[in-house]
């Protein structure tokens, strides 16, 4: 049924997301939360469902954003690197000399493209048999006793955790203080990102939070996770990021590569790709109980995030299929 000719574009964007969200499988009282911004116009914002503690969902509800946070992550790097104060070609060694000898033939860029050759589940698999917590400090102590990569660095794009807990204790390093501090003072609090923070714990969630599943808590390593967050937040930071507010949108961006000369489909922490003509910067998380996608339809002024309270990941890559259609077909004045 076509919308009421006397309803506000917010109110008719409203309608429409409810629609795309029902038709990719969610019901009306599945955990959800999608907020939405076209053509640089307000975003909008639905939501549905209770957190497991029983409060129902807001735009403002404070989640975990899993791997979201390596955008985080990045961003830091790419201000290290534009004061001079990170090089990218420079070893993993240099920074973390606690690590085995392999460190040094891995590089900085290698961690960013995910083509540093550390094994993809070296973190998680490794704590679970010792017992460890999903630490920083845990991982570190799990990649010290890896006697090998499983790859040569920078010879293919092998998608690694582990990776990004080393360049969060990098950023650390050349920074020369923590990493939640660092993220608040350049890029939280400059944006107006008032809800968004790193969180190393020790409780599992920061004060106010969604909780998750208490059998399976948010890992509190830094880098790979570790940043919480709310639906407006997440905009913002899409926003800044296409108006290059930092500066660093361009390095950001910019395609990794293997050392072959081979160009990726992922830059720092985002991925790549051209829908309808349009090129698109997107990046998913997922953790037990939570799966989330951001996306940024490159100059147009147009993104979405997602964030789901389930470990439906088929359900929230129909809904951000869906929602890529709508922003190009939009734009192109497509019918619905």
């Amino acid at each position: 049924m076509p919308p009421h000719s006397d309803q506000s574009p917010e109110s008719r964007l409203h309608d429409r997301i409810t629609a795309l969200t029902r038709a990719a499988g969610y019901r009306a009282h599945d955990p959800l939360i999608v907020g939405v911004q076209h053509d640089s116009t307000p975003p909008v914002f639905v939501t549905s469902g209770r957190t497991l503690a029983g409060k129902p969902l807001t735009p403002g509800t404070i989640v975990y954003t899993a791997s979201l946070s390596k955008q985080l992550t990045a961003a830091c790097a790419a201000l290290l690197v534009r004061q001079d104060r990170l090089d990218t070609e420079s070893t993993v060694a240099h920074w973390m000399p606690e690590l085995p000898s392999w460190s040094a033939t891995v590089r900085v860029r290698h961690l960013l493209s995910h083509t540093s050759g550390l094994p993809t589940g070296i973190e998680f698999d490794d704590l679970d048999r010792t017992n460890l917590d999903h630490t920083t400090s845990g991982v570190i102590h799990a990649l010290s006793r890896l006697d090998h990569l499983a790859s040569t660095p920078g010879a293919e794009f092998r998608y690694c955790n582990a990776g990004y807990v080393c360049l969060a204790v990098i950023v650390e390093r050349a920074a020369t203080t923590p990493l939640p501090g660092f993220a608040r003072d350049h890029l939280f609090t400059p944006l107006g990102m008032t809800a968004t923070r790193f969180w190393p714990g020790p409780p599992p969630h920061p004060p106010g939070a969604a909780p998750l599943d208490p059998h399976y808590p948010a890992p509190l390593s830094l880098g790979d996770g570790g940043a919480w967050s709310t639906a407006p937040d997440l905009i913002r930071w899409n926003q800044a990021l296409e108006h290059d507010e930092l500066g660093i949108s361009a390095l950001l961006q910019t395609p990794g590569r293997l050392d072959d000369g081979t160009e990726l489909d992922y830059a720092w922490a985002l991925g790549i790709r051209e829908h309808a003509g349009h090129r698109i910067y997107q990046h998913g998380g997922s953790w037990p109980g939570l799966t989330t996608r951001l996306a940024r339809l490159s100059d147009r002024g147009s993104n979405f995030v997602i964030i789901a309270l389930d470990d439906n990941q088929d359900r929230t890559n129909t809904l951000a299929e869906a929602l890529i259609e709508e922003m190009t077909g939009r734009h192109n004045d497509s019918p619905h």
